[in-house]
């Protein structure tokens, strides 16, 4: 008796299953018709309930098969992997790994880069719709292009294998390594032969010190796939992070797309998303770029679903090859940073293009501590110090064309340049009536080795000479204003 019970409780699981799943007469097959056969609406990117991708074809009624682009055998994989800096956590640093030393070549902790997987795992961080998007079965193939400049050996290999390890192979046409003119002897013999064991790397190299722009100028000018994507050399590609940018591209090849920037700490490695998350790109009467709300009126029902920018951020995008050479590409006058975003960015509205950013491409990126190289333009401390009107510090002339702050950490450490963010914290400083450069953040003043032309961060004293900071022209009206305001 208890045999025929458990046939049949065999029986009647089959048939549960067969009624729901099969795919002409399940239930499956009632939700494809009510949800997937229905126009889409242009640029729309069709999302499947939780489980029923896996890599199959599904035909909308605008005559276009999508697919669910995931490599679900690679997420297993990273799934199961461990040790430190696994799934984007922080490497667990002791007092004796916090070294000034570490950051000095790079600008960023090579001591931990040096002792994490070039393959670790990321966390999954995208919003959960993205998990069940479906794009466009045929989807051009890429360039990616990485312009770099005496790079860390192990940032650059985890740059490129974790694109190999979380790309569809069928949509990397070639990723192109542009070195500008290193001169770190890891870059050079010891790179060519280890690129050799991926057979769409290929390094070009320039005869000088070129910068950022014509690097990728250089990349751009060789690459032969159908859209070029440009990534920094010190990022780490998450989850099918191509096919959404390609499948905005697909819809409209008048269309720039960038991925969602996420932030992996200079110090421990650690990836998490950028404050606030999908924000839109803009820039304030300076031209200094900065990421403000969308707007309650301008988000889109899906959060997922990419949304317009009025600029990019810059660095990491993708573009149809051909209509960035018919946008001019790149001014070849541009310097290391020289608001290339705008200029692109310009352009594309000018042509009757679109910028969109994708919330389910997603990217991280090291924000260097500082800039570790000299640039070829100059950056001379030499020149005349201005308040810019967010409480930083911009060395340059004339006023306020420098995109380099005063940056400083804590109480003893050195004061550098890093690129202006206007979100105060390391980069807010306040003039004193005793001629001292307060830092709130490390409670600190800004003291100066004038043997060693250094400057560095020290416990505020008013009466020692070397914290004494003399500017040519001092409103003190204003300036006992906002100093009032910030003791407040």
């Amino acid at each position: 008796m208890k045999r025929k019970q458990k046939r049949f409780l065999q029986m009647t699981l089959l048939f549960t299953a067969a009624l729901i799943f099969l795919p002409d007469v399940g239930l499956w097959s009632l939700y494809k018709d009510k949800h997937l056969e229905k126009s889409a609406e242009p640029g729309e990117q069709q999302t499947l309930p939780l489980g029923m991708g896996d890599g199959q074809l599904f035909t909308w009624t605008d005559g276009l098969k999508r697919k669910d682009w995931h490599d679900y055998e690679s997420i297993q994989k990273d799934a199961m992997r461990s040790g430190k800096g696994e799934h984007g956590k922080p490497y667990p640093l002791t007092e004796e790994d916090h070294d000034d030393s570490a950051y000095r070549e790079n600008g960023f902790n090579i001591f931990v880069s040096n002792n994490i997987a070039l393959e670790r795992s990321l966390p999954d961080i995208r919003h959960p719709n993205c998990k069940h998007k479906v794009y466009l079965e045929k989807l051009p193939n890429t360039s990616i292009i990485i312009p770099f400049h005496n790079e860390g050996w192990t940032s650059l290999l985890r740059t490129i294998h974790s694109i190999i390890n979380r790309t569809p192979d069928s949509l990397i046409a070639e990723i192109i390594l542009v070195d500008d003119f290193s001169d770190r002897e890891h870059l050079k013999e010891k790179l060519e032969e280890y690129m050799v064991r991926f057979a769409k790397v290929r390094i070009v190299r320039t005869k000088k010190r070129e910068g950022l722009i014509r690097t990728r100028l250089l990349g751009a000018s060789l690459a032969r796939g159908e859209v070029l994507t440009f990534l920094d050399s010190h990022c780490e590609v998450n989850v099918n992070w191509l096919p959404p940018l390609l499948n905005q591209i697909a819809l409209n090849h008048k269309t720039i797309v960038c991925p969602m920037i996420d932030v992996i700490d200079h110090n421990h490695f650690g990836y998490e998303a950028q404050a606030g998350d999908a924000m839109r790109g803009a820039f304030d009467w300076e031209m200094y770029y900065k990421r403000i709300p969308i707007p309650p009126e301008l988000q889109r029902a899906d959060p997922s679903d990419p949304f317009e920018s009025p600029v990019m951020a810059g660095g990491l995008f993708a573009v149809n090859r051909k209509w960035f050479w018919e946008l001019g590409g790149y001014d070849p006058g541009l310097e290391i940073w020289g608001g290339e975003q705008y200029e692109i960015s310009f352009k594309v509205w000018m042509c009757g293009g679109g910028m969109f950013d994708v919330p389910c491409s997603r990217v991280g990126h090291i924000y260097r501590k500082y800039v570790p190289y000299k640039v070829p333009s100059g950056t001379s401390l030499a020149r005349l110090f201005t308040f810019g009107w967010r409480e930083d510090i911009r060395p340059g002339e004339p006023l306020h064309t420098r995109k380099f702050c005063f940056d400083a950490i804590s109480h003893s450490s050195p004061v550098t340049l890093y690129d202006c963010h206007g979100m105060k914290g390391n980069q807010h400083w306040s003039y004193r009536k005793d001629k001292t450069l307060f830092h709130p953040v490390s409670n600190s003043c800004i003291d100066c080795n004038p043997a060693e032309k250094k400057i560095f961060m020290n416990r505020c004293d008013p009466l020692s000479e070397t914290q004494q900071w003399m500017f040519e022209h001092i409103n003190m009206t204003v300036l006992e204003k906002f100093n009032s305001k910030a003791s407040s």
